[in-house]
């Protein structure tokens, strides 16, 4: 492909795949040891961006600080560690983009909050790893997103200048840091979003329903 950006990095939960059901999962199951009704579903995947804090707010209506919010963030994600794919899947459309940008040789990969030891074998179970040039968990660097440097580390992994990649992403940490990496961001409306400003409102460069439509923007000068 003759473009100017020569490769695309993404976001994982809400942006390649749809792993709300198995964190609202582990989440409910929570509820149901301690005998209460599920949390609607729609509502505990609007906060899967905000990882286990957010989903354990929404499960339990507390928040850091509070006295039971470290058991219950820990007992949280011990279930999610046994139910990581047992419904997660790649977003279909995204599937056929990857599938793309492997034909065209375009490299990708992924930057995610997710830590490495959720998000390694995710990707793994997923047949994404040994496609991605890069997977940069929330702890491969000592920052995590909005701050710009697992971004600038997966840059610099793939060689690559980071004025010369697309970050997309569905949370508006993920524009935050895809300006402060000097990339392209790129805003995708099918994924999570959260409760709080609108995706518009995130000042991406682009918004897009149509994950092929990464393909066109490739290709802008």
């Amino acid at each position: 492909m003759n473009t100017g950006f020569a490769a695309v990095l993404f976001d994982l939960d809400g942006t390649v795949i749809d792993s709300a059901p198995d964190l609202a999962g582990a989440a409910n199951e929570m509820r149901r040891v301690r005998g209460l009704p599920d949390a609607p579903y729609e509502r505990l995947r609007a906060t899967v961006g905000s990882g286990a804090r957010g989903l354990v707010g929404e499960a339990f209506g507390v928040v850091p600080g509070d006295d039971d919010f470290i058991a219950l963030r820990d007992e949280f994600l011990a279930r999610y560690a046994l139910r990581l794919t047992n419904e997660t899947r790649v977003f279909a459309e995204v599937g056929v983009l990857l599938d793309a940008l492997d034909a065209q040789a375009v490299p990708w990969g992924i930057v995610t909050n997710k830590a490495i030891r959720y998000a390694e074998p995710v990707t793994r179970a997923l047949g994404l790893y040994d496609r991605a040039a890069v997977v940069i968990g929330g702890d491969s660097t000592p920052h995590s997103k909005p701050h710009p440097e697992p971004l600038l580390e997966a840059a610099r992994r793939m060689q690559i200048e980071p004025a010369r990649c697309l970050y997309v992403g569905d949370d508006a940490r993920d524009v935050q840091a895809g300006h402060a990496a000097g990339m392209l961001t790129v805003a995708v409306t099918w994924g999570y979003l959260g409760m709080g400003e609108p995706v518009e409102a995130w000042g991406a460069h682009h918004t897009i329903g149509d994950p092929m439509d990464v393909l066109q923007l490739m290709r802008m000068a």
